[in-house]
C-alpha cells in the first residue's frame, strides 16, 4: 500500500499540521503501508492558466514541479491531505495544487483510491477546512474515509492532544486501502459524477481529444 502524503504548511519542520500528518503516518505504516510526505510548499508548482492542454493532449504546457507529484498521486493507493486554516480555506501553495488537476477532475483519476485529511487552526474552522480537502479527494473519484482538525484557540496543547487522533485515522486509512471498504453513499456520488464526466467529455469530443481517449479505453462510450 503507497500512501502519498501533502503538507500544505509552509512552515517546515515547525508546523502543527506536519505534526498531525506524520502522526497519520506512523499510523498508516504500522498497519502496513509505506508513505511519502510532499512538503508542497517547497516545490515550484505554478498557476493554471486555464489552456485547456491537459483536455487536449494529457500534458501540461508548464515546466515545473508538478508533473512528478502528479505522477506519484495517480499511482498512490491513498492521499492524506493536510493544511493549515489560511483566511477559510487551504493555503495557496495546496490550492494551486488543486487547482492543477481539472484534467484529474474530468477523468475521475482518483477512482479505487482511498484518502483522508488534516487541518490546523489558531482560531476555528479547521474540522470544515479538513472536510473541504476530503471533498477535493471525492470531487477527484476517490473515497473519504475522514479527517481530523485541531482549533488551537490559544492552547498549546491542543495539537499533541490529537495526534493519537491522527494516528487512528493514518491506520484507519490504510484498513480501507487492504479492506477495500465499501461507503454506499460515496459510491452513490461517485456513480452521479462519473456519468456527469463522460457525458462533458462525450460532449467535448472533438476538442478535449486525450480525456475523450481515456474514457474510451475505459469503455465508457462502447454502449453509447
Amino acid at each position: 500500500m503507497k500512501i502519498l502524503a501533502f503538507n500544505g504548511s509552509p512552515r517546515g519542520s515547525q508546523s502543527s499540521t506536519r505534526q498531525l500528518l506524520l502522526a497519520a503516518c506512523e499510523g498508516a505504516e504500522k498497519a502496513g503501508a509505506t508513505t511519502t510526505v510532499v512538503d508542497i510548499c517547497e516545490l515550484d508548482i505554478g498557476y493554471c492558466n486555464a489552456c485547456g492542454s491537459c483536455y487536449i493532449t494529457g500534458d501540461c504546457v508548464l515546466d515545473d514541479d508538478f508533473e512528478s507529484v502528479y505522477y506519484q498521486f495517480l499511482n498512490a493507493d491513498g492521499i492524506i491531505f493536510s493544511s493549515p486554516v489560511y483566511i477559510n480555506s487551504v493555503t495557496a501553495q495546496l490550492k494551486t495544487f488543486f487547482d492543477r488537476l481539472a484534467d484529474a477532475v474530468h477523468c475521475q483519476r482518483l477512482s479505487g483510491t482511498y484518502g483522508c485529511s488534516l487541518s490546523t487552526a489558531g482560531g476555528a474552522l479547521a474540522e470544515e477546512v479538513a472536510e473541504y480537502q476530503n471533498s477535493v479527494i471525492r470531487m477527484l473519484g476517490g473515497t473519504s474515509v475522514g479527517s481530523v482538525g485541531v482549533n488551537i484557540m490559544g492552547n498549546p496543547g491542543a495539537v499533541d492532544a490529537k495526534i493519537p487522533a491522527a494516528t487512528a485515522l493514518g491506520a484507519d486509512l490504510a484498513a480501507a486501502i487492504r479492506e477495500q471498504r465499501r461507503y454506499p453513499d460515496q459510491e452513490e456520488e461517485h456513480r452521479v459524477r462519473r456519468e456527469r464526466m463522460i457525458e462533458l467529455v462525450r460532449f467535448n469530443k472533438d476538442t478535449w481529444k486525450s480525456e475523450y481517449e481515456y474514457w474510451e479505453n475505459q469503455g465508457a462510450y462502447s454502449d453509447r
